[in-house]
């Protein structure tokens, strides 16, 4: 496994609960090795034609790049946002053993 072919998917949400259940459902469905969920941090935003201030959790998830649009949509059935924020980010570099372990935690995509 080469860094190439790894990507991190983060997103956040409004509530710790929610946030480590969406970790724990990704990495139960083996789409990410794993997740960590970090905060509280304060977003601000434009929604509904008004700035919004919020405090909210990152989750941010380690998976293969074959699994990222698998790992995407369950995020977003998963999530209680009408339009979640999920960004997939490809990783440039890292330790290998813990790439290779990635690969190895998570189940290929269904073709």
């Amino acid at each position: 496994m080469t860094s190439s072919d790894l990507v991190t998917v983060t997103t956040t949400i409004d509530d710790e609960d929610k946030a480590a259940a969406l970790a724990r459902s990704a990495v139960e469905a083996r789409l990410a090795a794993c997740a960590q969920v970090g905060g509280p941090v304060t977003s601000v935003y434009w929604w509904e034609d008004a700035i919004e201030e919020a405090t909210e959790y990152t989750v941010t998830f380690k998976t293969t790049g074959a699994l990222a649009d698998v790992l995407v949509a369950h995020v977003s059935d998963e999530h209680a946002y009408d339009i979640p924020e999920i960004i997939v980010t490809p990783v440039s570099g890292g330790n290998a053993a813990y790439l290779t372990w990635v690969g190895q935690e998570t189940t290929t995509p269904p073709v």
